[in-house]
């Protein structure tokens, strides 16, 4: 949520059905029904998935691949590869690829290189940089075209919706009554974020607690939805990539040039 650390709770567009024929076309009722499936209704969370996800941690608990007293250096290793971006890192490398990035971290980390490893940055460094910026550029393009798309379905499906000059796309779900925020202003608000496709990457109705914070430390697309509502109001905002996290993304859950979708419901304004 905030423009540099948004407390995530998680992707991966899956492209499974781009083998089939452009022929074949979605109505809109369907594409309709598609854009609402994701929609927490009165912002009430079931408490089933809870149940289903402690199950499935405990079943993985017995498919550990090292013994619990290894898996305490394990666990290093992938908060490692957490902290280097795993997912985003998965979508720009083959797998060969990754296998010589695993290589020579290992090489690094053990001091068994057979090369100095400042001569191979100063050697092959720009040219890593420019291998990694191009191809980000052309996922993120994708991702931002998938948004635009996603943004014009969703104008065709709700009538109400209103799209301002900056591209954000504000729908009212229940008007409120209350003081309106400015970025000046503190919030408390409920709010649930998903990915176009769905995915849910934040949740504070899944975390079961609202959340408060200065409207003007979060991204530019939640300053301008804000503003637009009043206490006790609920909204969902459609927020285009240059108005959330752009290119770079943010994460593993979130990347770059995606659209991000919120409900949002405005408790407090201070």
């Amino acid at each position: 949520l905030e423009a540099s650390q948004f407390p995530i709770s998680i992707y991966n567009l899956n492209d499974s059905h781009s083998t089939v024929t452009n022929t074949m076309k979605l109505s809109k009722s369907t594409i309709c029904a598609a854009l609402s499936a994701s929609t927490v209704g009165a912002f009430t969370v079931s408490n089933t998935p809870r149940f289903a996800a402690r199950g499935l941690t405990t079943r993985n608990m017995a498919d550990m691949p090292h013994s619990d007293e290894d898996m305490v250096f394990y666990a290093l290793g992938v908060n490692l590869a957490k902290q280097l971006g795993d997912g985003q890192l998965k979508t720009l490398l083959e797998d060969s690829e990754m296998s010589l990035v695993v290589e020579g971290f290992s090489d690094t980390m053990k001091g068994e290189g057979t090369v100095d490893g400042q001569m191979v940055l100063m050697t092959y460094g720009m040219q890593l940089n420019e291998v990694l910026t191009s191809r980000s550029a052309g996922i993120s393009g994708k991702i931002k075209a998938e948004g635009e798309e996603f943004i014009a379905n969703f104008l065709d499906c709700n009538e109400d919706a209103v799209k301002t000059d900056s591209g954000l796309v504000y729908l009212s779900m229940t008007e409120g009554d209350g003081k309106q925020p400015t970025v000046a202003d503190t919030v408390e608000v409920h709010y649930h974020g998903t990915l176009i496709d769905g995915t849910v990457f934040d949740s504070s109705v899944q975390r079961g607690q609202t959340i408060s914070f200065p409207l003007s430390n979060v991204i530019k697309g939640w300053q301008e939805g804000l503003a637009m509502m009043k206490e006790g109001g609920k909204a969902t905002l459609v927020i285009p990539s240059d108005l959330a996290y752009g290119d770079a993304g943010t994460g593993d859950a979130i990347p770059g040039g995606a659209t991000l979708k919120f409900e949002v419901e405005l408790f407090k304004v201070n």
